[in-house]
């Protein structure tokens, strides 16, 4: 995605969060496969230097914890995450002061790991675009993320597509077909459902 395919309200959108020259959190929030990613790496094209992408993903548990917690059958869920951990950056990069640079969790997919530290943050940004499944979520420590975002947008997309482009990319990191359908069906969807209700605490809800 180029900044000349975003919606034009969108750049609309973002550009007026720019317009203060104040440090700003936009958010967001959408189910598996939604394209949150690509929405947020649109708007760092379009904004260029002003803005940097964070995504919630960096904050999933190692492996290894899942493993130990008898989680990792459901990797993705809820609690497969360190929500207090992200909620507590989200605290730091609102707070964040001049010359202090931040370091973020990044996940990688060709690992299935989150690795620490990944992503640098400089006070100079006036734009954090952090995006994820559970940032509307009223449970547990995911709770405190609402409130730290100046702004929240739900992306709303066909269950069809969503589908679709879920399957792809389970088969893209390993997963037979059978695996993949199966994984959407078990871990996938039932998150989907979890994520539609907090749809409402968004400010916009974007058309994708």
């Amino acid at each position: 995605m180029t900044h000349t395919t975003l919606p034009a309200e969108v750049l609309l959108r973002a550009q007026a969060l720019l317009a203060s020259g104040q440090r700003k959190i936009l958010g967001i929030a959408a189910a598996p496969g939604a394209g949150k990613s690509t929405l947020a790496e649109g708007l760092l094209l379009a904004l260029g230097d002003k803005v940097q992408v964070v995504p919630m993903d960096g904050f999933h548990l190692a492996n290894s914890e899942l493993h130990r917690l008898g989680r990792a059958g459901r990797k993705g869920a809820p609690d497969t995450f360190d929500a207090a951990g992200y909620v507590n950056l989200l605290h730091r990069i609102r707070n964040q002061q001049p010359g202090e640079t931040i370091y973020a969790p990044e996940f990688r997919r060709d690992l299935e790991e989150g690795i620490a530290g990944a992503v640098a943050i400089e006070a100079s940004t006036q734009l954090i675009i952090t995006e994820g499944n559970y940032l509307l979520m009223e449970d547990g420590a995911w709770a405190g993320v609402r409130a730290l975002l100046d702004e929240a947008w739900y992306l709303d997309i066909a269950h069809s597509l969503r589908h679709q482009r879920l399957l792809e990319r389970h088969v893209r990191f390993g997963r037979s077909h059978q695996q993949a359908l199966d994984w959407i069906e078990q871990t996938d969807e039932p998150n989907a459902i979890r994520i539609a209700a907090t749809r409402h605490r968004a400010s916009w809800v974007v058309q994708s």
